[in-house]
């Protein structure tokens, strides 16, 4: 098998037909040897009932449905798990991924890159989706010590000893374009058209992008259990300066009675910070139980022929 285009799908019923539609057209010019993954991410609405139909049209198409709802990410693992492509192509399926850049993927990969991502130069997103972007990617870039761009997300053709490596890495938490970036190998991006589309709302809502991040943050870094101890160091030396300074100013007179004020704010700050630090190291250790349950990442409920 020469190509893999892979894409998680959920309520995505309205686009199927015309994505698959556009994929082969596409790809048909750069291989005959090709096949189309869609993971269905436990939708509610017939995206399921879509796919299996389309898979009887298209021979070239194979349909997975998950038995829950895992996320997006882990219905892209299912699909690396079930790929065969020498290259594997990674897309969204809501068509602002346009299809018709692929061939310029490809034919950047064919000179000597693992990894092509596409940037898109034109975010069709909104004001908050970009900025929320933003943020999350300098975040994520500071904490890991790895750049993140925030104009790069899954679309991209990767090579089948990347995919490879990636499919070996069986942790529980998943972000594709940050596993790829681990990886390593030759990686670079070249500039898409970011296609707008205003009648599908994204199924990530702040709810669910602020816990992704928390995750992705915890998971591929422990600077911020440093970051805390250097706050601890820092908050334990104001303390001792301001006690050093407290005692001067009793042993000159300067204090009759004990500042009621300052004790309470001390006490709150302490406290506060104390919280944080064990909060900080709990989610730690959360994480390091649910790894140790050592289920499965994702689940398949039926898979077409």
């Amino acid at each position: 098998m020469h190509l893999s285009i892979i894409s998680p799908v959920y309520q995505a019923e309205d686009v199927l037909e015309e994505l698959v539609s556009r994929i082969i057209s596409v790809t048909k010019n750069i291989s005959n040897d090709f096949e189309i993954i869609l993971v269905d991410d436990a939708s509610q609405d017939s995206s399921w009932e879509k796919i299996e139909n389309l898979s009887q049209k298209h021979p070239q198409l194979v349909g997975i449905r998950l038995s829950r709802n895992f996320g997006q990410h882990y219905a892209i693992t299912a699909g690396l798990d079930q790929s065969k492509g020498t290259w594997v192509v990674v897309m969204d399926c809501d068509l602002q991924d346009a299809p018709e850049e692929i061939p310029a993927l490809y034919s950047k990969a064919q000179e000597g890159f693992e990894a092509v991502f596409a940037s898109r130069i034109d975010r069709k997103d909104s004001f908050f989706r970009k900025l929320s972007s933003r943020v999350f990617y300098k975040t994520l870039s500071y904490l890991t010590g790895m750049h993140q761009d925030e104009k790069t997300a899954n679309f991209g053709i990767f090579h089948r000893k990347l995919i490879d490596e990636i499919i070996q890495m069986r942790e529980k938490i998943r972000f594709f374009p940050a596993m790829v970036k681990w990886v390593g190998f030759r990686q670079t991006a070249i500039p898409v058209e970011h296609t707008e589309n205003q009648e599908r709302k994204t199924s990530y809502s702040f709810k669910k992008l602020f816990n992704l991040a928390l995750d992705i943050m915890l998971a591929y870094s422990d600077k911020p259990i440093r970051l805390t101890v250097k706050l601890g160091v820092g908050v334990a030396f104001t303390g001792f300066l301001f006690a050093l300074y407290t005692l001067i100013r009793y042993f000159m007179g300067d204090i009759i009675v004990a500042g009621y004020a300052s004790l309470i704010i001390s006490i709150w700050v302490l406290t506060g910070f104390l919280l944080i630090t064990l909060g900080m190291i709990g989610l730690y250790v959360g994480k390091t139980f649910e790894g140790v349950k050592n289920r499965p990442i994702y689940i398949i409920e039926k898979k077409t022929s």
